[in-house]
Parts: structure tokens; C-alpha cells; sequence
């Protein structure tokens, strides 16, 4: 009866903005064996983790080169990389849906009264040579939901509820399996002990700085600025 009781009351703390079934999900491990078993890709593609709770599906189309730090909470960086496919060819025209957190460690769907609609989102397409850039801002580690089932399930077994600093993605191409994945802030407390078990050691880039005006210049925005490059490879899928 107890966990019967436990269920309920994940499912009550649902609702259209937080799914607590998926935060429970993470939190046990299940999301990242699943992924594991139902996502394994050839060595130089890109490797998958867990989607996570706080994904929007209808994120907000946006230009080359945008801000989705609508709020402008955390210090400014631009996010760049090219999709390939596997061979190495780049991939015009791929959808790159990104989404994180804020300066203060919360998503939008969580500060409805204090964040902008929408902030820190966007689906961005990339050019003639698979290239995508966005304004951004540094990523930082945060605590995951604790006011709900998930958080007294952390309390009893001990565990801290912290994730190192990450951006999310979905990249997919035409004739190519879809990843959803993250990129991992080097350095970031908690790389060793993420309370969803997500992090892969290939997804964690560095953040630079970069005084190049001819750089800051293709990004449009002004040296120095600080950098996350994070290129992302697509298995072909088969075809037939």
C-alpha cells in the first residue's frame, strides 16, 4: 500500500508544465538503462542521455545567431557547432532544438511568474554547411525538483539532488536517427555524481574565451566573448 500510495502521489504532482513520472524515472537510473538499451549507435556518433522533465515540444523556431536568453540571468556565451553524419559530411538544413536552465538554475516552466515565456529555448536550423550558433549563457550545476515523490525518494536513500551545469539538444537530419542529448560543462560540480546518472564523458566540452574579432564577428557579438563548441554526429539511418 505504501507504494501504491508513492505512485499517487507522483501522478497528482503532474501536471501540462512538470512530470514528476519522468523525474522519477531519472532519479531511479530507469532513463539512462533504457537509453542503454534502445539507443546504442556506432563509435563517432554522437552519444544519447536522458530528455529529462522540463522539455517543450513546441519550442520556438529561431534564426542563426539569436538570444534565447530572454531574462539574461548568468554570463553571456555564444553556443556553436556543425551537425555531420557519420562519414563526416555536414548536414544543411537540421533541426537543432535546444533548451536549459537559467543563471539561477531554473527553467521557465518552473519560474512561470519570473521568467519570460519561452526563455532559453529554440529550434534552430542549420546553414549550407551545418553549422548552428546561438546566443546563450553559461550553464550551472542546480538541484533537481525536491517539492514532490521524487525529492522524499532522494531524502530516504541519502542522495544529494544536484545536476552538473548542462544544455539540453535534439538534433535530426533527413535520412538520419534523431539524438537527444546534452552537453556537460567542464568542470562543473557533480560531473561524477549526476542524480540521473546522465552524464557521458564524450559530452563534456570546455567553456573558452576568445579574444578574436574576426571570430566574434561570424557570431556577432564582440570580443572577448566566451565560447561552447559542441559538434554533434548523426547515424545514418537505414534505408528501405
Amino acid at each position: 500500500m505504501r507504494g501504491i500510495e508513492f505512485l499517487t502521489a507522483t501522478g497528482q504532482k503532474c501536471d501540462d508544465k512538470r512530470q514528476e513520472f519522468i523525474l522519477l524515472s531519472d532519479l531511479l537510473g530507469v532513463s539512462m538503462l533504457v537509453d542503454a538499451i534502445n539507443h546504442r549507435r556506432p563509435a563517432g556518433a554522437t552519444e544519447s542521455t536522458v530528455l529529462g522533465p522540463f522539455h517543450l515540444v513546441d519550442s520556438p523556431p529561431r534564426d542563426l545567431g539569436a538570444t534565447i536568453s530572454l531574462d539574461a540571468k548568468g554570463e553571456p556565451c555564444v553556443v556553436a557547432g556543425t551537425v555531420r553524419s557519420l562519414d563526416g559530411t555536414p548536414l544543411p538544413g537540421a533541426l537543432v532544438d535546444v533548451w536549459q536552465a537559467n543563471g539561477d538554475g531554473f527553467y521557465d516552466v518552473q519560474q512561470p511568474d519570473q521568467q519570460p515565456e519561452l526563455n532559453l529555448r529554440g529550434l534552430f536550423t542549420t546553414n549550407d554547411n551545418g553549422r548552428y550558433w546561438l546566443n546563450s549563457v553559461v550553464p550551472r550545476h542546480y538541484p533537481v525538483p525536491t517539492d514532490g515523490p521524487a525529492g522524499d525518494l532522494l531524502e530516504a536513500t541519502g542522495r544529494h539532488s544536484y545536476r552538473p551545469a548542462h544544455i539540453h539538444f535534439i538534433v535530426g537530419a533527413p535520412g538520419h536517427h534523431p539524438v537527444t542529448t546534452h552537453m556537460f560543462l567542464d568542470g562543473s560540480p557533480y560531473l561524477d555524481s549526476d542524480a540521473v546518472f546522465g552524464v557521458k564523458r564524450e559530452l563534456i566540452r570546455p567553456v573558452v574565451t576568445v579574444d578574436d574579432e574576426r571570430r566574434a564577428a561570424e557570431f556577432g557579438v564582440q570580443a572577448p566573448f566566451r565560447l561552447i563548441e559542441f559538434d554533434i554526429t548523426l547515424d545514418p539511418a537505414l534505408q528501405g
